[in-house]
């Protein structure tokens, strides 16, 4: 794609304006970090546009301090207060529909995970948000708490302009197959690969 320059022009009988502004399913997976900054850059660009931003973050914990949840909840304030960008919602599973915020074995986990799932597909078919990040979200799909099959089928046919970033490792073939834009992040080199670990402002 140099240039930004599509490959080809499929015959879709769509203006070039219409696909251009085709609502996206992005799928961001891989080995590597960096898939999550990648989702929120995004989700902030959208804000930029005045869109109503929805981070549904899945696996993380509740009492992890997350560096872009608190600048998105920023961004919320600023709309509030002055009209500029786009509303902001940010839900932790660990502070809502969560396995993480009490003791339980994985059936319980798995209703959890079910649960917060089935607010999203309400969301998406009440058109509530204009970007959704699904952070972390392969991994209940991956576990079987969450069935594939109906994630795939109302996320490829939800209505209106809503585009889904979903990110996390192993995605399941069925939702790389059904996304428009599918990222792997891969290794080359990192810092742990030489004992550091992850530090404030990089990791978090």
């Amino acid at each position: 794609m140099p240039q930004g320059q599509v490959t080809s022009v499929p015959e879709d009988g769509l203006t070039t304006r219409q696909r251009r502004n085709r609502p996206l399913l992005v799928v961001h997976t891989g080995a590597m970090k960096g898939k999550s900054t990648a989702a929120f850059g995004m989700a902030l660009r959208g804000w930029n546009q005045g869109w109503s931003i929805g981070v549904f973050q899945f696996v993380k914990s509740a009492k992890w301090k997350v560096g872009e949840e608190e600048a998105f909840r920023a961004l919320g304030w600023v709309h509030e207060q002055t009209g500029e960008g786009g509303p902001v919602e940010w839900h932790k599973m660990g502070a809502g529909w969560s396995w993480s915020r009490k003791r339980g074995d994985e059936e319980d986990h798995a209703a959890d995970a079910a649960e917060g799932w089935a607010e999203i597909r309400r969301r998406i078919l009440a058109e509530q948000h204009r970007v959704y990040v699904l952070d972390e979200f392969t991994y209940p799909l991956k576990w079987g708490w969450i069935d594939v099959h109906d994630v795939v089928d109302v996320l490829v046919n939800r209505p209106g302009h809503q585009h889904v970033i979903i990110t996390g490792r192993d995605a399941a073939p069925e939702l790389i197959e059904a996304a428009d834009l599918v990222m792997e992040t891969t290794k080359v080199k990192h810092p742990m690969d030489a004992g550091q670990k992850g530090q404030r402002g990089i990791e978090w």
